[in-house]
């Protein structure tokens, strides 16, 4: 198998992986709305509604990436996440008849926890952020021999992901502007990958855990806040190694930063208007929009990647 270093990240090898992962993983809907609907002065905008993906988010593209285009030892797999990644490598995992091993911060979610284990995972639990949960994976590799399968900063993890805007470019092919939501930056390393700068990709991030915004001004990855509402699945501390310099080409500057208090009323208007449960970090590119962080020209075609749902914010316990 090739090595890291020796794994391309461009559209081709996207292709490639595409149609590898493509029997394993939904193509999830595009959805386009009146802007008044949200009250914005654009005519319309389109909602790229990943949380409908297998797990509840995007992640199952690169969980299975990495499933299917590594060698899997008999100890199985492991992952490292604040809640999405694992539920998705777990739930490939299951789907492919391996073991899976899963540590998760204790900032993790009811909802994320009770999902890894209904596809029979081992959930390991320790520190408060993601990088203690890494930290923790690490050894646990070391010592049992099991595939680490990293949530961002894996080749296979990026090509995985980048099919999300092989699905949009097919979809859409007339957007100028994609919002999506970073954490890591696998999904917008991915997605710029795929673009090479034919579509404008904003990145939004929380105010409390800026890691793509620390990584330009800092001209190389480095260390952010990990905190706020988002912080089970944006805020891991610092972007990618692998990222970055995709990043660095093909996503637009600055950064759009927004509050915990938009991404909450992002949260709300995507459930009063279309009926739409986002976790807060499915609802992060949408709070940019919703909250005038970013203002789209008049005549700009829009994008929003709602990337994940996996919450209990909407309750049925009462009907009616």
């Amino acid at each position: 198998m090739p090595t890291m270093s020796q794994v391309t990240i461009d559209r081709a090898a996207i292709a490639r992986t595409e149609r590898l992962i493509r029997p394993h993983i939904r193509r999830t809907p595009v959805i386009e709305v009146a802007g008044e609907d949200f009250g914005l002065s654009i005519p319309r905008l389109l909602f790229k509604l990943e949380l409908f993906q297998h797990a509840g988010s995007f992640k199952a593209r690169g969980a299975f990436a990495n499933l299917l285009l590594r060698d899997v030892p008999a100890a199985g797999v492991v992952a490292a996440s604040g809640g999405n990644h694992g539920a998705a490598v777990a739930y490939a995992a299951r789907q492919r008849g391996v073991p899976a091993t899963i540590f998760a911060p204790d900032v993790i979610s009811p909802a994320k926890v009770a999902l890894i284990r209904s596809y029979g995972a081992e959930l390991m639990t320790i520190g408060d952020r993601y990088v203690q949960a890494l930290a923790a994976s690490e050894v646990f590799v070391a010592e049992r021999g099991a595939m680490a399968v990293h949530a961002y900063d894996q080749p296979e993890t990026l090509l995985g992901q980048g099919s999300v805007a092989l699905e949009l470019e097919q979809d859409a092919p007339q957007i100028d502007t994609l919002l999506v939501a970073v954490g890591g930056g696998g999904l917008i390393g991915g997605i710029a990958a795929w673009y090479e700068g034919r579509v404008k990709v904003v990145a939004v991030e929380p105010e409390r855990a800026p890691t793509l915004h620390t990584a330009f001004a800092a001209g190389r990855p480095a260390d952010a806040e990990a905190g706020g509402i988002a912080a089970d699945s944006l805020a891991p501390l610092r972007v990618g190694a692998l990222m970055f310099p995709i990043a660095r080409a093909h996503v637009a500057r600055p950064v759009v930063l927004v509050a915990d208090d938009d991404i909450r009323r992002a949260q709300a208007a995507l459930w009063s208007t279309l009926r739409v449960v986002a976790e807060p970090g499915g609802a992060a590119a949408f709070a940019a929009l919703l909250s005038g962080r970013y203002v789209p020209a008049p005549d700009e075609r829009v994008a929003v990647l709602v990337c994940g749902g996996n919450t209990t914010a909407v309750s049925f316990a009462r009907q009616g």
